[in-house]
């Protein structure tokens, strides 16, 4: 059996329309108002709508009780006053101008919170490939000053393999420009790249400094000797060469073990 609807009709009906059916509901003795749950269930209508129903209700004020045989001492001059309903509002016969839509900004700016910091704008790298056009003619003068250089102190042609294979051979002078000048290019990617601990950092700093001033004093006594028609070189000049391969592999090795560590 479906619950009693307001005027005939199961459509939702408006707060005005329900009130006075609100007020007439049989409640029980000592209960002035009716429930949520009863108003939802009675009009079919949902909680939002049965809450404000029941505000109405209770928002009204509460006649006192009169006596029925006492006469009836309501003064018409203070019945209150119906406001007369305002005058419907004609609508406007001039058309409205038309207006023409804008053309969209090409470029849309985003907006963001204002305590939302802005995002740096990506920054493009610069190129490295003019570092291998310098790189050649360097190699050439380099390459060529300290073969010169280990030749003038000793280093030759050896046969790193004897009864193994005699016929291969290497001259042992290009040890130098190997590992000199790669050591130092190398400790100078370490101490500039800043992503190394700082023990690190400061040994490649001055490993780098040092490589790079020793392979410019082994140019330099190579042109001065080659210049004075010197064919072998001083002794003191000799002892520094002979050691710099055995200096270059233990600050290689420190600073691979100091790149890895992070005490």
């Amino acid at each position: 059996m479906t619950a009693p609807t307001i005027n005939g009709t199961r459509y939702p009906q408006p707060l005005e329309d329900l009130l006075p059916a609100a007020r007439g509901l049989d409640l029980p003795e000592g209960q002035r108002f009716p429930s949520r749950n009863r108003l939802m269930r009675e009009f079919r209508i949902g909680a939002p709508k049965a809450g404000e129903l029941l505000a109405l209700l209770k928002a009204e004020p509460t006649a006192p009780l009169v006596d029925s045989t006492a006469p009836d001492a309501t003064d018409p001059a203070d019945a209150p006053t119906v406001p007369e309903p305002a005058p419907p509002v004609e609508p406007d016969p001039t058309p409205a101008p038309e207006i023409t839509p804008s053309e969209p900004d090409t470029e849309a700016t985003p907006v963001g919170r204002p305590d939302t910091p802005t995002p740096p704008a990506p920054v493009r790298s610069a190129v490295v490939w003019p570092v291998v056009l310098l790189a050649l003619p360097a190699f050439v003068a380099i390459w060529s000053g300290w073969v010169g250089l280990g030749g003038l102190t000793g280093f030759g042609v050896v046969h790193p393999l004897p009864g193994i294979w005699d016929s291969f051979s290497i001259n042992s002078a290009i040890t130098l420009p190997i590992g000199v000048e790669t050591y130092g290019a190398y400790a100078l990617y370490v101490w500039l790249s800043g992503r190394v601990p700082d023990r690190a950092r400061r040994f490649a700093k001055w490993s780098a400094i040092a490589s790079l001033l020793v392979g410019a004093l082994g140019q330099v006594a190579y042109h001065l000797l080659e210049a004075a028609g010197v064919t072998s070189a001083p002794w003191w000049i000799t002892t520094a060469v002979a050691c710099l391969p055995v200096a270059v592999l233990g600050m290689g090795a420190a600073l691979a073990h100091l790149v890895r560590t992070h005490d």
